[in-house]
């Protein structure tokens, strides 16, 4: 039986990981100089090599070869998916007692480490944290946010990044010339946007079109070939569809989007397709944002089919000028005659305010009316009119004390916002030149028997009562 193109091409040691350099360099630095960590992260999304790297280092730190036929008693690699739960972890920690039979390391390697249950986790920290001098944890995971930040801590976290199209192009490339299979160029980069930045789905699927064109006895695989087997639309048409839409013309794209989905190519590839496409075109056509944007939400809706065309209506229908919103409005009669609307006009026509004089103005106390300036900020500033509410007022001279009864209103006033605004509202009151001072206290009893009380009681405000 021969064996997948993924595992035949699977890299053996850190040099020969593409795409990941950022993180095997630092990671054979780390090997050469002896710096090695008790537990080490990979993240990142499917296929870009994690398990790989895990299994590399693991054999490199115990300075073995790594044969992916061969096993090593002391390299144990466990399936969080069907090892979650407590007892697993529990069985792991006792077997972590045990010195290695003939590496250096005892190193386990825990893949899809979101897996595990709560308790587990619990159970795994303390050993995680810190484990015998003997022992190595590689953990890896697709799902990073699901795990706990105590055990993402603890460790040396490495961030995996998807595959480059151009990086994928090349390594699908040198294989199909070690394995003599003939590709075009256009296919080459067909598959590459087809698996999403993963390595081990592009040559899944190499894999599969060469077993394809063996048994038509084709000789070479072509883009048209890959259209057909996975069920997408040519390019040609997509690049219809995107032309009707900003061309604004919704029958074609009714019209293109129908055969399509006729022809058998789903809603949620057609969908893809077109992200990839307009994805690709973005910097020469910004326009088509909100297209892209809205095409993202395509697979999630319950009803894809109608949503897809939804999506591209809305996008692809004119739109209404002002003018015609205008003459589309109701048209009401007028039954005054001139001479009524020209008096209308006249009484209507408002009144030209006086410039406020800049000059200071004597401030006459008796025309000093607080609710009026409490009311004008209720009308007009509400934030200011909250707290100028909760103030008391005194006014002396041409100096208005206001007691906020506490330090926090005391402060808000004290604000550069609400301090020039507050003096502003004086003079739109008519009060001018006035000084203010903030007092972080209730206003003091007047009587000399009340001061008295309210100094034993540390503090009070005086309440007048109704005679009645």
């Amino acid at each position: 039986m021969s064996k997948a193109l993924y595992r035949k091409y699977r890299s053996k040691s850190l040099d020969e990981v593409i795409g990941q350099k950022h993180i095997t360099d630092i990671l054979s630095r780390a090997i050469t100089s002896g710096h090695i960590s008790h537990a080490y992260l990979l993240t990142g999304p499917r296929g870009v090599g994690k398990t790989s790297v895990a299994r590399i280092l693991a054999h490199q730190i115990n300075d073995l070869v790594y044969d992916e036929e061969a096993t090593n008693l002391d390299i144990i690699e466990i399936d969080a998916a069907s090892n979650n739960g407590v007892e697993d972890v529990r069985d792991l920690r006792e077997k972590a007692q045990i010195a290695p039979v003939s590496a250096k390391k005892k190193i386990y390697i825990i893949d899809e480490v979101h897996m595990l249950s709560k308790a587990a986790f619990n159970a795994l920290l303390k050993t995680l944290e810190e484990p015998p001098e003997h022992v190595i944890f590689i953990l890896a995971t697709t799902n990073v946010e699901k795990l706990p930040a105590t055990i993402i801590s603890r460790t040396q976290r490495f961030s995996f990044r998807p595959i480059t199209i151009d990086d994928t192009i090349k390594h699908l490339a040198n294989i199909a010339k070690l394995e003599h299979i003939k590709i075009s160029d256009d296919a080459l980069k067909l598959i590459a946007e087809h698996s999403d930045g993963s390595f081990r789905d592009s040559i899944s699927l190499l894999d599969q079109l060469s077993s394809l064109v063996d048994s038509d006895n084709k000789k070479t695989i072509t883009a048209e070939l890959i259209e057909s087997t996975l069920g997408l639309t040519s390019s040609s048409v997509i690049d219809q569809l995107i032309e009707a839409v900003e061309s604004k013309d919704l029958a074609s794209v009714v019209q293109i989007l129908t055969t399509t989905l006729d022809n058998g190519t789903s809603t949620a590839v057609l969908a893809a397709q077109l992200t990839t496409t307009i994805g690709g075109r973005i910097a020469d056509k910004p326009q088509l944002l909100p297209l892209l944007d809205a095409l993202i939400d395509v697979t999630k809706s319950p009803q894809p089919q109608l949503k897809l065309l939804s999506v591209l209506g809305l996008a692809a229908a004119p739109k209404q000028s002002p003018k015609s919103v205008a003459l589309a409005a109701p048209i009401y009669e007028v039954s005054a005659s001139i001479a009524e609307l020209e008096k209308q006009a006249t009484r209507k026509q408002p009144v030209e305010p006086k410039p406020a004089s800049t000059r200071p103005i004597k401030l006459d106390v008796e025309k000093f009316d607080w609710a009026k300036l409490v009311e004008y900020t209720r009308q007009n500033h509400v934030a200011l009119y909250s707290v100028l509410s909760k103030c008391t007022p005194e006014l002396d001279g041409e100096n208005l004390k206001l007691y906020t009864c506490n330090n926090f209103y005391k402060k808000k006033l004290d604000d550069t916002k609400y301090s020039p605004l507050l003096a502003k509202c004086l003079e739109e009151v008519g009060v001018f030149g006035l000084n203010i001072h903030t007092i972080p206290t209730a206003l003091p009893p007047k009587g000399v028997h009340a001061a008295a009380i309210a100094a034993i009681m540390g503090g009070g405000e005086e309440v007048l009562l109704d005679p009645a």
